[in-house]
């Protein structure tokens, strides 16, 4: 009586009809099948329910009922939940579950519970925690396990299984003599956090919505008009108060104005303000994120997993910015989620799934690729250069630069350039010699303009060639310049550079001494690898080779 008196006394205070939500409980307890069980669950609901019907809740309760009965006191909630009420909702007793929902079962059920008769006489945990969500921000669901040691049938097993739970809802689970000393020392107090009530509550966990610092109760605050000297400077304070909580915007900042200054002209206007907020699903799973306080590792991670799905964050560097939240918000559409740029702890395992699922699938590509090609480079090194003539052998390193008989046509080849220097004519041989001392495209260039029919003419052109790529010259040359670049900027430390080579080298690459020192040889890997997965080939990792060879790893980026 006196909650309704205050309230209808706020409202006519601004003229018009009152406002207030209302605290409102479901309390429900079966005593558990389980003879072993001690447990008295329908006397711990009693418990509960009279300690949130004294700290002001509108309680609804009952204890050892059958389904019929559960359905109906669960359409009275929903009948008589308010846009604005705090939801608690108690469900104690036994629990059974499939792969993919649980239950709520009822009291001695008549026949044996089996996947195909459990959702007659049984309550589907998921049609509670929707329930639940039309209070979001204001909605706790517990769950008293006390027996769960049920002989079921096939398909169900004893015991809650992995709840989806919605935004803006908080689950509590444990026994129920452990939820109810949560409920009498933290949940009947106003001004405390779900967060904040089950830090001292060892034997409870706790899921889904629990951000830091936002009570789950409001304050009741009754203050009497009372004559002041400085009425003055009280308007000012609560005027400031006001400007402040406006430019903060937030459900702490709206709920601290309501709470100091309940007689204020601005009241109504908060209290609009937070039931906007609290139903704002940006914000909501913005706090859902919050309160999972991921590190910087974990945040790297989600990075990678994104990169690995085809989702570009625009960097890995544990921080998740505007690149990264578009990468998420792309993500949650093409899963037909809400795109709302922050991810739930049910969505971080479901992206670490698909991440690991994609990594299995390149794994796989990459191996069935990698036989192909080496079958083409056996074959094509059948046709040209396994007959050991020259030009075959050139013809096939043009071909394969990094292939299977690349070290074997080189080594070939610079038997030839020895026989041919024995045997070139002494201006012909010198002039090749100054060539190579200088090495350069401009030395091998002079030696052809002096020698077009030399003996060297064709190992000078392919030096060339290698020579104006390395410098940037030309469309390669160009290319392997930006990837050197590309690589450059990702400031790669030893450890991931032997990180790398360990890794090309497990797969068969051969990148030679896992040194941190990327020589040709290990150029050479880079571009087998490259070539494998179907990437651009360059010689030189970028963010998304990186991700795609060391896929599960922890990797360091810069120092």
């Amino acid at each position: 009586m006196r909650k309704a008196s205050v309230a209808i006394l706020m409202g006519l205070a601004f003229g018009a009809g009152p406002i207030w939500a209302e605290d409102r409980s479901f309390i429900t307890g079966n005593d558990p099948a389980d003879p072993v069980s001690t447990v008295a669950v329908a006397s711990e609901v009693f418990r509960i329910s009279r300690a949130l019907g004294a700290a002001g809740f509108t309680t609804l309760d009952g204890s050892n009922l059958g389904a019929d009965a559960l359905r109906g006191r669960l359409d009275q909630v929903l009948r008589e939940l308010g846009p604005t009420d705090t939801l608690v909702i108690l469900l104690a007793g036994d629990f059974a579950h499939s792969d993919r929902q649980t239950w709520y079962l009822p009291p001695n059920p008549a026949d044996p519970l089996t996947l195909a008769n459990i959702g007659a006489s049984a309550i589907n945990l998921a049609t509670v925690l929707d329930i639940a969500a039309l209070a979001p921000g204001r909605a706790l669901v517990m769950l008293g396990t006390d027996g769960n040691r049920l002989s079921l049938g096939r398909g169900i097993a004893a015991g809650l299984g992995d709840l989806e739970i919605p935004q803006g809802v908080a689950v509590v689970q444990g026994g129920t003599a452990d939820l109810s000393r949560f409920v009498q020392s933290g949940l009947t107090t106003r001004g405390q956090s779900l967060a904040q009530m089950l830090r001292g509550a060892r034997d409870l966990t706790g899921s889904g919505y629990l951000p830091q610092g936002i009570a789950f109760r409001d304050m009741l605050t009754v203050t009497t008009p009372t004559k002041t000297v400085d009425a003055e400077k009280g308007r000012a304070e609560e005027a400031a108060a006001w400007a402040a909580a406006q430019k903060a915007g937030t459900i702490a900042a709206y709920q601290a104005f309501v709470q100091t200054y309940p007689a204020s002209p601005n009241y109504r206007t908060a209290m609009t303000e937070l039931t906007r907020l609290r139903n704002d699903p940006m914000l909501l799973a913005q706090q859902a994120e919050e309160a999972l306080n991921l590190s910087r590792d974990q945040r790297r991670a989600i990075q990678r997993q994104l990169t690995l799905l085809g989702f570009d964050t625009r960097g890995i560097d544990g921080i998740l910015g505007r690149g990264s939240r578009a990468a998420i918000t792309a993500w949650q559409k093409a899963q037909r989620a809400p795109a709302t740029g922050y991810l739930s702890a049910l969505e971080l395992d479901r992206l670490a799934a698909a991440a690991d699922r994609r990594a299995a699938e390149l794994e796989a590509e990459a191996a069935a690729r990698q036989a192909q090609l080496d079958v083409e480079d056996r074959s094509f090194w059948s046709r040209s250069g396994a007959g050991g003539d020259e030009d075959g052998l050139r013809t096939y390193l043009r071909q394969y630069p990094d292939g299977l008989y690349a070290d074997i046509a080189t080594n070939r080849l610079a038997a030839f350039d020895l026989a041919r220097q024995n045997q070139a004519a002494a201006a012909d041989r010198a002039a090749w010699q100054q060539a190579e001392q200088t090495n350069t495209s401009d030395s091998y260039g002079t030696y052809l303009n002096q020698f077009p029919k030399g003996a060297f003419v064709a190992e000078a052109q392919t030096r060339i060639d290698a020579a104006q790529e390395a410098d940037g010259v030309g469309d390669r040359g160009e290319a392997r310049a930006a990837a050197q670049a590309a690589e450059d900027a990702l400031g790669l430390n030893s450890l991931t550079r032997r990180l790398i080579e360990q890794r090309l080298a497990s797969l068969g690459f051969d990148p030679g001494t896992a040194d941190g020192i990327f020589d040709e040889k290990t150029r050479r890997a880079i571009r087998r690898f490259q070539k494998a997965r179907g990437q651009e080939v360059t010689g030189y990792v970028n963010q998304t080779a990186i991700v795609a060879l060391l896929a599960g790893a922890v990797i360091g980026i810069g120092n």
